[in-house]
């Protein structure tokens, strides 16, 4: 199977739309994802599976285990597989280009304003109804991915491993993953999931693996030469920034959040590319926008540049010279992963201990969605929340006395939006943004 010729004919003839159709869904995909990869999944299940039926509920969670084993957002790889699974590589490209785009055009706006203008705290107020918005998302996510993958007592059980390990062990992302996927190998080897037949192999297998290495090399090479090129023709800031993502791009197992800690102490406190308080900054502001979170790398990257421009030289065209290097150098290894990856999805579910493997993926997801949404309530709903560790125990805890009466209020309303009368998410942001600025005035 070549890169360009994906399976859609699994799919039903109906179900695969014109590029044209799809592009303007994943547009609106990228307009809406807030909330960071739990509400971007359950956002294009809604979408993509649920409402159009592009992908079946097994390409889905099959794509979505596959995914979560990359470095890199999940979300935005997954959106570029299902535009590949029906378009080939244009799909792809479209699907995970538009995916981001809305959200980097906006956070290089922001961050212009905020170079020019200082403290954007009037984007954080904007948002409340949003972020409240997008907890019942998550919400609706965990609801709705546990009831199709956790189907018996073993599933069950990973997921509830995952969430006690990620929210109050502490346990790095990707060793959770790790053990639900050997986990599921060894122990739902003989079940439901184990049901498919064996990969092909011999000269078809030959070709595929032949047509994977050319892919790789060729997506390896749209990555890296660029940069090597900004690298040897830019400015020496401009290379260090190429080279500093590019390296975050391969480790960001577990998304934004797992590497935070490590992009902090490298940008301000060795590179001095900006203050802890720019860094906060950065963060509030992808998570109040749409994309995915890690979009954080562009406010960053924008920053470094800004700061660093010489006199003279315009800061904002440095500004935006180090955007434009860190959203290359950061997304365009998903890319290179799905592409060269995506056309042995199949045959990984085919082989009943890779299937069972990733069904054991599948179920820890739901933990990590669980584990999500519970960071995410606290810190919607509560001004403070400080962790309280004690024998290996690490647990996030609310000040009951900084409940935010107003984020209750509008996710109150999301949920009686969402849950209890079915409105679109559209809606639900809308109703929810507006809330959020009439209670600003209270």
């Amino acid at each position: 199977m070549s890169a360009d010729a994906p399976a859609a004919a699994e799919a039903p003839a109906a179900a695969i739309p014109s590029l044209s159709e799809a592009a303007r869904v994943w547009w609106r995909i990228g307009l809406l994802s807030f909330g960071g990869p739990a509400a971007q999944i359950a956002l294009m299940h809604r979408m993509v599976v649920e409402e159009r039926g592009w992908l079946t509920e097994r390409q889905y969670l099959d794509a979505l285990s596959f995914c979560m084993l990359l470095p890199g957002p999940e979300a935005m790889q997954l959106a570029t597989y299902a535009g590949w699974r029906m378009h080939g590589v244009r799909g792809g490209l479209v699907a995970g280009g538009l995916f981001v785009l809305p959200g980097a055009i906006l956070i290089a706006c922001l961050a212009a304003l905020y170079v020019r203008f200082g403290d954007l705290a009037v984007t954080g107020a904007l948002f409340l109804g949003v972020k409240a918005a997008v907890l019942v998302i998550v919400i609706e996510a965990l609801l709705r991915v546990a009831r199709r993958a956790l189907v018996g007592g073993e599933p069950v059980a990973i997921a509830a491993l995952a969430f006690l390990a990620l929210f109050v062990i502490a346990v790095p992302y990707p060793l959770v993953v790790a053990a639900a996927a050997v986990w599921g190998a060894l122990r739902l080897r003989g079940g439901a999931v184990g049901q498919g037949t064996a990969a092909t192999a011999g000269p078809r297998a030959g070709r595929r693996l032949r047509d994977t290495l050319v892919t790789a090399a060729i997506w390896l090479g749209v990555w890296i030469l660029p940069l090597a090129a900004v690298g040897w023709l830019a400015p020496p800031l401009f290379g260090e920034i190429a080279r500093f993502f590019s390296v975050l791009a391969t480790v960001t197992f577990g998304g934004a959040y797992a590497v935070l800690a490590y992009m902090t102490q490298e940008a301000v406190a060795t590179q001095g590319w900006l203050d802890t308080g720019e860094m906060l900054d950065a963060l509030g502001l992808a998570e109040t926008t749409p994309g995915p979170l890690i979009l954080v790398t562009e406010f960053v990257g924008f920053l470094a540049g800004h700061h660093a421009a010489p006199e003279g030289r315009s800061a904002l065209a440095w500004g935006l010279g180090g955007a434009a290097v860190t959203l290359w150098a950061t997304f365009a290894p998903c890319f290179l992963w799905i592409f060269a990856g995506a056309p042995w999805i199949d045959s990984i579910a085919a082989r009943p201990a890779l299937r069972a493997g990733l069904s054991g993926v599948t179920a820890a997801v739901v933990g990590v969605i669980a584990n999500l949404s519970a960071w995410f309530g606290l810190h919607v709903l509560f001004r403070e929340v400080e962790p309280f560790e004690a024998a290996g125990v690490s647990i996030a805890l609310p000040d009951p006395a900084t409940l935010d009466w107003r984020s209750a209020a509008i996710v109150l309303l999301a949920a009686l939006l969402l849950l209890r009368w079915h409105r679109g998410v559209p809606v639900t942001l809308a109703a929810c943004s507006a809330a959020g600025l009439g209670l600003l005035l209270v």
